[in-house]
């Protein structure tokens, strides 16, 4: 499923349509969590499914959900691995990663194995369910915006967030791609650091951008690109990077 197959649930307006309702998979072994935290999701007009497992977690997100809800520390395996499995065979679901670690080198971590966006245990509802809004929300302005773009030798189709180098398609992870996208969008023109932080992951960041080059170090590898001599993506020193226009 998609979040494109309905107005997301918490949208204001999604009474005025019939559209089916959004699946949320809640993934998270305290019944203290997983509840109260269904219950909300459910008023905000959320279907939710609730399982206390990473195995059950695995198979029930191949099984077709709209949103990943994944606790980090499930039992049988953990949340990042479950992530890491699902991204590797293709899956563009939305994950938010719950935690009750907020040190950086985990938040880059969870990140790193595909997660879309991460909230540290304890939580308010309100918090969650703006990182959910966003992370909807920018799921769909990336399969909503600019079709195909070809930048000498790079063709992104930003609908099927699919991309191709020499006509090669290349596999991204999820926020290797958002990231592409932004760039993409703003192809010839530098995209600040702070701007790619608070797109890709709906974040004012503070402090360190070491997940950021993290990420575009290794969309570069993927892409064949070279830092000191660049084909398609600039660093522009103490600003950002720019998606180069003529290859």
């Amino acid at each position: 499923m998609s979040p494109h197959t309905a107005r997301h649930p918490l949208d204001p307006l999604a009474g005025e349509d019939l559209a089916p309702p959004l699946v949320a998979l809640i993934a998270e072994d305290d019944e203290d969590i997983s509840e109260p935290l269904a219950g909300a999701m459910r008023r905000e007009g959320f279907e939710v499914t609730c399982v206390a497992d990473g195995p059950s977690a695995l198979e029930t997100a191949r099984r077709g959900c709209d949103l990943l809800i994944l606790d980090i520390g499930l039992p049988g395996m953990d949340g990042l691995e479950v992530c890491r499995r699902l991204r590797a065979e293709g899956s563009k679901v939305p994950v938010v990663m719950l935690t009750a670690r907020a040190g950086e080198i985990d938040t880059v971590v969870g990140l790193d194995a595909g997660a879309d966006d991460y909230v540290t245990k304890p939580f308010r509802l309100a918090e969650f369910h703006a990182r959910v809004r966003a992370v909807l929300r920018r799921r769909s302005e990336a399969e909503e915006g600019p079709g195909e773009g070809d930048q000498g030798g790079l063709r992104v189709d930003v609908a099927a967030r699919r991309v191709w180098v020499d006509d090669e398609e290349v596999v991204l992870t999820a926020k290797e791609f958002d990231l592409l996208a932004i760039l993409h969008r703003e192809a010839g023109r530098v995209v600040e650091r702070e701007q790619l932080m608070r797109e890709a992951w709906q974040t004012d960041w503070v402090g360190s951008t070491k997940t950021l080059d993290m990420h575009v170090s290794g969309l570069r590898k993927k892409l064949g690109d070279c830092h000191s001599d660049p084909r398609f993506i600039a660093t522009v020193r103490g600003v950002g990077f720019r998606l180069l226009t003529d290859g």
